[in-house]
């Protein structure tokens, strides 16, 4: 089973934030995301607990050296009603934990938060992300990554992903 990717975003659910602690901005996003009717009322305490028992950080140094890292927070599909990547630009370097090594930590500039209700996707939305850091050039990216406008933002992935 595929997914359409123009699916994947929604205008209404791009975010761009200056806060510095990664659970003030869960909870910020999730606020907009639960009146928007993406997320259940227990999101917010499963996503924080999924990052803290594990974490999504992800070293973008294998693409390049000159890529700020990402994270990809999510939670089991029973707390949300949608499949969505919901982008969070963050104007200021937020820590997060290795996905890889769980005790390093490192300055994560952009989530892709994965909302998604079918499990059996979420390794196929998982990988077309990693796809995308892959496929896409590295001016791009840093383009993208350091983007304050949510319609910019929208645009790059609608037109890119």
């Amino acid at each position: 089973m595929s997914i359409d990717k123009k699916k994947l975003f929604d205008k209404k659910a791009v975010f761009v934030t200056d806060k510095t602690d990664r659970n003030e901005i869960f909870r910020d996003v999730y606020q907009k995301l639960l009146d928007l009717g993406y997320v259940k009322g227990d999101f917010i305490e499963n996503i924080i607990e999924r990052e803290d028992k594990y974490p999504t950080g992800i070293s973008t140094h294998p693409l390049s050296h000159d890529l700020p890292n990402v994270a990809i927070p999510h939670t089991e599909g029973k707390f949300v009603n949608t499949q969505l990547i919901v982008p969070i630009a963050l104007k200021n370097p937020v820590k997060f934990n290795n996905m890889v090594n769980p005790t390093e930590s490192f300055d994560v500039k952009f989530l892709f938060m994965i909302l998604n209700d079918n499990p059996d996707l979420h390794s196929n939305i998982l990988a077309q992300i990693m796809d995308f850091l892959a496929q896409t050039e590295v001016d791009d990216l840093n383009e993208l990554f350091n983007e304050t406008d949510p319609a910019e933002i929208y645009d790059f992935l609608e037109n890119n992903f």
